[in-house]
């Protein structure tokens, strides 16, 4: 199987395009490639891929993770149910406006990925429903990289009914069949066009593609969750980077669905010391002319505290020494970088008549 394109290549687009030119380019393509129009045999392969790359470059959060990461930013986090999932209402502006939702599967979301991506059932809310990732942005300090940093955050989100515990009914209450899709969560919509019937299978609203409804469903929630506050506390790893980092399950949840994920966006702050490479940090120490001449011993910050390091005499201006295992860790190993010193030699700017005579002497001798 050939790599998949760039989705800006794709659509013809800049990386800087509008959301607006996005739709618009998007809109000719789809006219240009839909299989109802163009009999090509490439045709249908061609709107695979620019429906793909729309699907993703129209959904702000999957194209932010796009722009960062590639295709492995995408495709390592969602499936291609949730890709095309999340930009359904899109799909269906457009086709409405170029289609009237005639053609293949009623022209809309639902028919692109049933007949082209071999959807079916598992497609539009007959599978779980998935809710949506909730961001949460923090800053840590390279000492929270070294050590690693415990967070607790109060999400406001869907939680489980407090009347029900989650389950959605009273007390005791049974389960029936819906009546509208006859316990099987789909309906079908049969549609006369031009002479041809199209027939396309939608989820049940009134059960919500379930099938079965509670006799007598909780009068707080109906569905099990309401708006609440959810207490959560993780650790992010040492060794952590800028970047953004998952916690699976802790996003948006829905009713009879899977949750979300929460996704965790860090920063790691400016150290007023240290610069990091990596896992190595480098950091300055001054030392007089004199003791950059003589040597010595002096104390060095580090991360853990205070180590000591040895001026050799006669080191130079600029030289740079090496503390081994005082760096960061790897994210997800022990073994951690290295400290590196530059030694800055500080000459004086002011010397009295004596002392600049003394020099004299030394440069002379």
């Amino acid at each position: 199987m050939s790599a998949k394109r760039d989705y800006y290549e794709v659509l013809g687009i800049s990386k800087s395009a509008s959301s607006d030119e996005i739709k618009s380019q998007y809109r000719k393509l789809a006219l240009k490639f839909h299989p109802d129009r163009n009999k090509s045999p490439d045709a249908q392969e061609h709107f695979k891929e620019i429906s793909e790359a729309y699907a993703v470059l129209s959904d702000t959060s999957k194209r932010q993770l796009y722009d960062q990461h590639g295709h492995d930013g995408v495709d390592g986090r969602y499936s291609t149910e949730d890709i095309f999932r999340g930009a359904g209402g899109n799909f269906d502006d457009i086709f409405n406006d170029l289609f009237g939702r005639q053609g293949r599967g009623g022209g809309g979301f639902g028919g692109i990925f049933e007949n082209l991506f071999g959807g079916g059932r598992g497609f539009g809310g007959f599978r779980q429903q998935r809710g949506s990732d909730m961001l949460h942005e923090t800053s840590v300090t390279l000492e929270d990289v070294l050590h690693g940093k415990q967070i607790e955050l109060d999400l406001q989100k869907y939680v489980d009914c407090p009347d029900c515990n989650g389950s959605g009914c009273v007390s005791g209450s049974t389960k029936i069949t819906c009546n509208d899709c006859r316990g099987q969560g789909q309906v079908r919509v049969t549609r006369n066009m031009g002479g041809a019937t199209f027939v396309t299978v939608q989820p049940c609203r009134k059960c919500q593609g379930q099938g079965q409804m509670f006799e007598n469903p909780c009068k707080k929630c109906t569905s099990g969750k309401v708006q609440g506050k959810k207490h959560l506390s993780f650790n992010l790893p040492p060794g952590i980077n800028d970047g953004d980092y998952v916690v699976q399950g802790e996003g948006q949840s829905v009713p009879n669905g899977e949750s979300g994920d929460l996704i965790v966006r860090v920063r790691v702050k400016d150290h007023s010391v240290f610069r990091r490479d990596e896992t190595d940090i480098y950091c300055d120490s001054v030392v007089s002319m004199i003791d950059a001449s003589l040597g010595i011993e002096i104390e060095v910050s580090t991360l853990d505290g205070r180590e000591k390091l040895k001026i050799n005499e006669g080191t130079q201006p600029n030289t740079i020494l090496k503390i081994k295992g005082k760096g960061l860790p790897k994210l997800h190993s022990s073994r951690r970088g290295d400290l590196f010193v530059r030694v800055v030699v500080e000459i004086p700017k002011k010397l009295s008549k004596e002392q600049k005579n003394i020099l004299k002497d030394f440069d002379q001798n």
